[in-house]
């Protein structure tokens, strides 16, 4: 730091009670003498007891057999979970016409995000009368440990074939997304084989135990000097030796039938598995992210009327003025108007 950047100084210090995670970008989150004295071991520690906190309190909203087998492995696995005719309801509109999309490339894997806004909603309404399902928020909220309104949107992954001068797909090595409970949530439109690159988890991963937590305090020291980006950003990578250490599984591979919903605590370790051939899956995505911070359940911003839905449109609209004003480039490329299972346009 110099004196350049002592104007920002307040802004970093706000940061550590809040979701912020990169090691990188924040210099006081990354510093490694606050946390040699327990600065991220105190974040990640805190972070914890007020998502248990939460938990109790939006418990009462799911299943006892469902609530242990989340608590015990991490995840929520519910097979057929729409009805029938339903499910075909909603693959039928999402297959019938195109959709305006954007596209992110990581090595040899692009995934192509599909926002559900109003205007979709309003021409296709099944999905809409899908992702406003109780039972599928009310899971989502579980799992981030936070009340409020998801974020969902269609996701296609596109696996192409592996073409070495394109690099590795970042997100087949394990990984935690941040240092708190987050949610994620794929309602799987087709089948998926262990042999389509499927989502892995390693059930129990995404408990606090006091292995973890020596973990992650070891990686705080050098995590802002790490040539993995997505580590230095505090998404900590690991591998099988690291697994083994905290007492933890292989990562079990998540192949399911289509019309399988999977919710997951992503502060759990998961990725996805890399596959030999190419592969393409369709899925309704949701996501759910908060300050781990906060007490509360409820006092949500984005679901205000008429927000909610409209979030990720605002978003992406914020991204593409940042870019067109300061230069500063979004990962996610605006391709048109294309087919949910079309090739990758980047």
């Amino acid at each position: 730091m110099n004196i350049r950047t002592w104007p920002r100084m307040p802004l970093w210090a706000w940061e550590i009670l809040g979701p912020t995670k990169s090691f990188k970008k924040n210099p006081l989150i990354g510093d490694p003498d606050w946390n040699r004295r327990g600065l991220h071991r105190w974040r990640v520690a805190t972070a914890a007891r007020m998502a248990a906190s939460r938990r109790a309190r939006l418990a009462g909203r799911i299943d006892a057999g469902e609530r242990a087998a989340f608590d015990e492995n991490g995840y929520f696995l519910i097979p057929d979970y729409l009805p029938a005719d339903l499910f075909t309801q909603l693959r039928n509109a999402i297959h019938t016409g195109a959709f305006s999309a954007r596209e992110m490339r990581q090595g040899t894997t692009v995934t192509r995000m599909t926002p559900l806004g109003p205007g979709v909603q309003k021409e296709r309404p099944v999905i809409g009368a899908v992702i406003h399902r109780r039972d599928m928020i009310d899971r989502l909220r579980y799992a981030g440990s936070h009340g409020g309104a998801p974020l969902f949107f269609l996701q296609t992954v596109i696996a192409e074939a592996a073409e070495r001068e394109k690099g590795a797909d970042p997100q087949t090595m394990l990984h935690a997304d941040t240092f708190h409970p987050t949610s994620k949530a794929w309602l799987f439109l087709h089948d998926v084989g262990v042999d389509d690159g499927p989502f892995a988890y390693v059930p129990g991963s995404h408990r606090l135990t006091e292995k973890r937590l020596q973990w992650e305090y070891e990686q705080s020291l050098t995590a802002s000097l790490d040539t993995r980006s997505h580590h230095a950003q505090g998404s900590f990578r690991i591998d099988a030796e690291g697994l083994a250490a905290l007492d933890l599984p292989p990562p079990m591979p998540v192949a399911v039938a289509a019309n399988t919903l999977v919710v997951a605590d992503t502060f759990g370790f998961h990725g996805r598995t890399p596959s030999s051939r190419p592969t393409m899956r369709v899925e309704l995505h949701g996501h759910m992210r908060r300050n781990p911070f906060h007490p509360w359940t409820g006092l949500d911003v984005k679901s205000l009327p008429g927000l909610g839905d409209r979030a990720l449109d605002l978003f992406l609209a914020y991204q593409d003025f940042r870019e067109k004003r300061f230069g500063k480039r979004t990962i996610w490329r605006d391709v048109g108007t294309v087919p949910i299972d079309s090739g990758a346009h980047i």
